[in-house]
């Protein structure tokens, strides 16, 4: 099989890159070298519009900048909400991994099946803005991160992934190479942390950053009544005095504050089997259903899904990178997995 590769105008082979752009983190794959850069979607610029940092570097600020420099995540339930701020963004994490500054990248970005043709353009747009060349593919996420968990796409069989991810929950039956049925919620892991603050201002007058949340969320949160009940503190700021408190919560407590998402992203993964013609049903029975996203790795999410559906239940052997890597053995394999790939009129 003969790999094609892209070449700048010049002659010079330029590298293909997969970036899996994602509400919470942002990974990128470069062809032939693996995933080179996993960093949170977030940016710190000036009132300006200057950027000032990128990545961790920005998140470790976000609730704690000054009134001249703001800590912006530029995406919003896996779509695309400051236009300006992702396009920076992109730039900084294309001008990483790329090897001249007049080489420009073929590039894969993968985005949540559920998104318009309007939030399609506006990602392909934004892409080309940083500097990839046109025109830029686009892999839908759930397709993505079968193929990074191994699953046999193409194959006449059925296999299910549920991706949880930071700002969508993706669930999808694929055979043959394509999505027979399935399900595209704007609810995962940051509505999660939105539920805990709103829970905490409620049962204690306390109120928290965002940050906290995800460090609340991943000490003591859990999607199964079976998992042991377990207490930590967590300080915040009286809603009532204006100063710092303490308080303990316990797992009971999150497991509550949680539990709207968790049964959301049940109910859709029980839609989707219900959608399911007989024959693929019957191969989930044997092959089970297959978690990714950074929600899968929340305690007790597997037991639930299983509870709930009677179906058997297993991690991805890299849930948090399985969109990246399968965007990325999309490149490596781009003869093969070409027909899994579209690209708009926006030449």
């Amino acid at each position: 099989m003969v790999k094609r590769r892209f070449s700048s105008s010049s002659g010079i082979v330029g590298r293909d890159v997969a970036i899996d752009l994602g509400t919470a983190n942002t990974l990128v794959y470069v062809r032939g070298e693996g995933i080179l850069i996993n960093e949170p979607s977030v940016v710190a610029v000036t009132n300006e519009g200057v950027p000032m940092a990128v990545g961790s570097e920005a998140k470790r600020m976000l609730g704690r900048t000054p009134a001249h420099i703001q800590a912006i995540r530029p995406l919003k339930d896996g779509v695309i909400a400051n236009f300006d701020i992702c396009e920076k963004m992109l730039r900084y994490f294309i001008q990483r991994v790329s090897p001249g500054r007049f080489i420009r990248p073929r590039m894969v970005i993968c985005v949540p099946s559920g998104i318009t043709p309007v939030e399609q353009r506006a990602v392909q747009e934004a892409a080309v803005s940083a500097g990839a060349k046109k025109p830029v593919y686009i892999i839908e996420e759930p397709m993505a991160a079968a193929i990074g968990a191994g699953l046999p796409v193409q194959e006449a069989s059925g296999s299910m992934i549920v991706d949880i991810g930071g700002g969508t929950t993706e669930v999808a039956m694929i055979s043959l190479g394509g999505v027979v049925t399935g399900q595209s919620i704007r609810m995962g892991g940051d509505r999660m942390d939105e539920d805990i603050i709103a829970y905490l201002k409620k049962e204690h007058s306390l109120t928290i950053g965002s940050r906290t949340a995800e460090e609340v969320k991943i000490v003591l949160g859990t999607a199964w009544s079976g998992s042991e009940n377990r207490y930590a503190e967590v300080r915040g700021q009286d809603m009532v005095s204006g100063l710092p408190k303490t308080v303990v919560t316990s797992t009971n407590e999150i497991r509550e504050a949680i539990s709207e998402v968790v049964r959301s992203i049940v109910d859709a993964v029980k839609v989707t089997l219900d959608e399911t013609p007989p024959e693929l049903a019957a191969d989930i029975m044997e092959a089970g259903i297959v978690l990714a996203g950074g929600g899968a790795l929340l305690n007790g999410m597997p037991p639930r899904i299983e509870e709930e559906t009677g179906m058997p239940v297993r991690l991805a052997p890299n849930p948090l990178h399985a969109v990246a890597i399968g965007s990325g053995q999309s490149l490596e394999e781009f003869d093969a997995l070409e027909g899994l790939l579209f690209s708009s009129s926006y030449d």
